[in-house]
């Protein structure tokens, strides 16, 4: 997700709370979704920030992410060396052979 804004980009996602109060509600969040942001200023002091739902999903998705990937992150570091499985072995266990993952097609996201 890139959220980098020129300045008038940003400048332009400002938005008083004063058109809220005038009934600008629905032209706002119009809005949002066609930039996909929108600051709201009360009292010139930002004081929430609008975005569309997609864009909440994928910041929560990528916050999960970064969690999973610390929390694996730490867990490598205090494993125990000797705690580990080879590959060979759960496939062995499994009673897969190497030929048998040939023809098979994974998707990596």
């Amino acid at each position: 997700m890139n959220m980098r804004l020129s300045v008038s980009d940003f400048v332009n996602t400002i938005v008083p709370i004063s058109r809220f109060n005038r009934g600008g509600a629905s032209k706002i969040f119009d809005e949002v979704k066609k930039t996909g942001i929108k600051i709201v200023l009360k009292n010139d002091i930002p004081a929430c920030v609008l975005i569309t739902p997609e864009k909440y999903d994928d910041m929560v998705r990528q916050l999960e992410d970064y969690e999973l990937f610390f929390e694996a992150e730490k867990r490598m570091k205090l494993a125990e060396k000797t705690g580990f499985v080879t590959s060979d072995d759960v496939m062995r266990d499994l009673g897969v052979h190497p030929e048998d993952l040939n023809d098979i097609d994974v998707d990596i996201d």
